[in-house]
C-alpha cells in the first residue's frame, strides 16, 4: 500500500512534512518526505490534504466485556476506536469477572485475535475482585497477555496494600495505574463540589478527594523509587503535588482526559447525566492549570476513559445514575479541538496519545518509523461535523460531547497495515 502526499506526523521523531509512506506486511517499509516515484500500484491511498498520524493509543478504555456487554463489547468498542483513528487500547479490568486471573485475560486476548480490528491490550486488576484485600495474579496475566496493572473505577484504599502492589508489579515488570480517590471524602458526592453543586442541589466532591490520595501515592512511589502512573488528573491541586514531586526526581508519569480538558462543572447544568462522570468536571481554574500543565510537559498522556452506559442506566436521575462517558470515538477530534481554540503544539498533543502512552506502556506502538507496525490514521484537518448519536459507533450514546462541533475528522484509519475505517 502507498500513502501518497499526506502531511506525516511523527512525534517521536519530529517528523513534520509532506510525503509518501510504503507499507508491506503491516509494516513501514518506507518514509519519503517530499514524495517517492514509485510504481503503479493498485493499492494507493490519495492523502493529498490530509494529515498521516500514528494510530493513537489510549491507555484508559472501559470496554464492559465480559459480563457487560451490553454496554459495550470487544466488537463495538474496536468499531469505535476504528472509528476515531485508535489503533491500539488498554482495557481495564473491571469486568464481570474482573480480570484478575490468568483465565479472563486469555478469554479477552482470544476474542480480540477473533475480532482482528485493532489491537486490545488487557490491564490486569491489581487486588483480587478490585476489593483491595488480597494482590492478584499479575505474574500469570502478564504471562497471559496483560500489559499493565490497575483497580480502576475503585482507589487502593490501604497505604500498605498500594506499597506491596507497586513492589509486586514492578518485579514482572508491570506498569501501576493509579485511580486516586478517598472515599470518605468524595463520599456520596456526584459532581464537583462548589457554589454551582449547592445552587443545584447536588452533592459535591471535593478535590481533596483526589488530592490526599495523589500526595499519599506519591510519597510511596518517591520512598520505593518505583515508576507510578495517576490516571486521569482533574485537580489543580493534584497537578501541582505531581510538579513539584517530579521536580525531586519521583518517578511519576499522569494521564488527563479530553472532557476534562474542554469542559467545566458549568456542563452539569440541566442535570445532564451524561455530564456525570468521575473524577467529576471541575472548575475553569482547574480546566485551565490542566491545559497549563499539557503544555508545560507534565501532563504526560490524554486518554478517553471510555465509559460506555445502556440509555436506561442513564436515563435516570442524576445522583443515582451510574458514573461515566465514552470518548474512544472522539479522542482524536478532542486533540484537534484543544489545537486549535488553544493553540497547543500539535506534534505535543499527539504525543499525548500515541509515543507517550506507548513508552509509559512498554509496547511497541504510537510512531511512524521504517520496521515499526503500520497503525496509522489519516485525518481531514478542515472537515467541521457534530457529533451525534447517529455517528457513534459505540453501543453506548453516553458522551459529555453531543451536540459539540468539532474540527477535523479520521478519513481513514489503518491498523497493521490493513484498512480497518474508512469516512
Amino acid at each position: 500500500m502507498w500513502i501518497k502526499g499526506a502531511r506525516i506526523l511523527d512525534p517521536a521523531s519530529g517528523l513534520d512534512s509532506l510525503g509518501d509512506l510504503l507499507i508491506e506486511k503491516g509494516r513501514i517499509a518506507g518514509i519519503y518526505p517530499g514524495g517517492h516515484e514509485s510504481e503503479p500500484l493498485d493499492n494507493v491511498i490519495d492523502a493529498r490534504g490530509l494529515w498521516a498520524l500514528p494510530g493513537l493509543v489510549d491507555m484508559h478504555v472501559h470496554l464492559r466485556d465480559p459480563g457487560y456487554e451490553y454496554k459495550e463489547d470487544l466488537y463495538t468498542g474496536s468499531l469505535a476506536a476504528a472509528a476515531g483513528g485508535v489503533t491500539t487500547v488498554l482495557a481495564m479490568a473491571n469486568t464481570n469477572p474482573v480480570n484478575d486471573n490468568a483465565s479472563v485475560t486469555q478469554y479477552i486476548v482470544e476474542r480480540v485475535k477473533e475480532i482482528g480490528l485493532i489491537r486490545i491490550l488487557p490491564a490486569g486488576a491489581v487486588t483480587k475482585g478490585q476489593l483491595g484485600k488480597e494482590l492478584s495474579e499479575m505474574g500469570l496475566m502478564k504471562l497471559s497477555g496483560i500489559v499493565a496493572v490497575s483497580d480502576d473505577g475503585r482507589p487502593i484504599e490501604s497505604a500498605s496494600m498500594m506499597r506491596r502492589a507497586l513492589e509486586y508489579a514492578a518485579t514482572f515488570g508491570l506498569p501501576l495505574i493509579a485511580h486516586c480517590q478517598d472515599l470518605s471524602l468524595s463520599g456520596k458526592g456526584v459532581m464537583h463540589e462548589s457554589a454551582l453543586s449547592s445552587f443545584l442541589g447536588l452533592p459535591g466532591i471535593p478535590r481533596l478527594a483526589e488530592d490526599v490520595m495523589v500526595a499519599r501515592d506519591l510519597t510511596i512511589c518517591e520512598d520505593l523509587k518505583i515508576p507510578l502512573h495517576i490516571t486521569h488528573v482533574s485537580s489543580r491541586n493534584s497537578l501541582a503535588i505531581i510538579r513539584h514531586a517530579r521536580e525531586r526526581g519521583v518517578p511519576v508519569t499522569c494521564d488527563a482526559t479530553p472532557h476534562n480538558l474542554l469542559l467545566t462543572e458549568a456542563r452539569v447544568t440541566g442535570y445532564d447525566t451524561n455530564a456525570k462522570m468521575y473524577p467529576p468536571l471541575r472548575e475553569e481554574s482547574d480546566r485551565m492549570a490542566l491545559i497549563h500543565g499539557l503544555s508545560a510537559g507534565i501532563i504526560d498522556c490524554i486518554a478517553s476513559d471510555h465509559a460506555p452506559h445502556a440509555y436506561d442506566e442513564k436515563n435516570l436521575d442524576f445522583d443515582v445514575a451510574p458514573f461515566g462517558t465514552i470518548g474512544l470515538q472522539t479522542l482524536l477530534p478532542a486533540l484537534l479541538k484543544l489545537h486549535y481554540d488553544h493553540k497547543l503544539d500539535l506534534l505535543r498533543l499527539v504525543a499525548a496519545a500515541t509515543v507517550n502512552p506507548a513508552r509509559i506502556l512498554g509496547i511497541e506502538a504510537g510512531s511512524i518509523s521504517v520496521g515499526g507496525p503500520a497503525d496509522i490514521a489519516l485525518v481531514n484537518p478542515e472537515a467541521t461535523w457534530t457529533l451525534s448519536e447517529e455517528v457513534i459507533r459505540s453501543k453506548s450514546k453516553n458522551s459529555a460531547f453531543l451536540g459539540m462541533q468539532f474540527r477535523g475528522r479520521v478519513a481513514y484509519t489503518i491498523c497493521r497495515g490493513r484498512i480497518v475505517y474508512q469516512g
